[in-house]
């Protein structure tokens, strides 16, 4: 029997593991293997909402943070949205994360995570996150980074398709060095026909937190439309 996209999911970022050199002072971040608390809320969490064979449009941010992916192995899902938004009770740590807030406003505004997780599976454009001197770093901070980490990231993309991601279009959080990037890898690979730059949720929630609604109700037009 074919699996389920949590099941391929769930395999597959268990299984994640990088065995590259790293720059100097950069740390991985592997939560789903690092933590048996993190793998299982991965699978609470993939197993409710992914439990069919639908395809799914990918909304791609940067790479796991240490308070959101990093605490519960769900991109931009901090326990509290965990809980109260997801209905998966999260003992034994506790973290917030003003991304995840942002994003739960969003899907509450699209409907709900029922509604939202049947049509968009939030990842990342590298499913490892980093940290420098104990604060979060990105792909894109360092060339040699970047450099060290870019066929890990075409096997990433190239492992969400597989798992039925669909290739028509896709979301890009942030519409800067994270956009930049996967147009110049989607002109080499030709991975999607459109990409659809959205402000990073972290960059509204410091710098644009007045607007919100605003770029929630934009948000909610863009994705809408993607629905078919």
């Amino acid at each position: 029997m074919p699996k389920t996209f949590a099941q391929k999911i769930i395999d597959y970022t268990e299984h994640l593991h990088f065995e590259g050199v790293l720059p100097e002072s950069v740390k991985l971040l592997n939560p789903v293997r690092e933590s048996e608390l993190v793998r299982d809320i991965s699978r609470l969490f993939y197993q409710k909402f992914y439990n069919d064979m639908q395809p799914r449009t990918l909304i791609l941010g940067i790479n796991p943070g240490r308070l959101g992916a990093g605490a519960t192995g769900i991109p931009f899902t901090d326990t509290h949205r965990l809980s109260a938004f997801c209905g998966i009770p999260v003992t034994g740590i506790k973290t917030h994360e003003p991304s995840s807030v942002f994003v739960y406003d969003l899907i509450m505004a699209m409907g709900g995570p029922q509604y939202f997780y049947d049509h968009f599976i939030i990842h990342s454009v590298c499913p490892l996150g980093f940290t420098k001197n104990g604060v979060n770093y990105n792909y894109y901070d360092d060339k040699e980074l970047q450099h060290t980490m870019m066929n890990f990231i075409t096997d990433h993309l190239e492992n969400m398709f597989s798992m039925g991601c669909k290739r028509d279009l896709f979301f890009c959080l942030g519409t800067g060095k994270n956009y930049q990037f996967l147009m110049k890898l989607n002109m080499e690979k030709k991975y999607f026909n459109e990409i659809i730059p959205l402000e990073h949720p972290r960059y509204i929630m410091q710098y644009k937190r007045k607007s919100k609604q605003q770029y929630i109700d934009q948000f909610c037009l863009l994705l809408f439309k993607a629905i078919k």
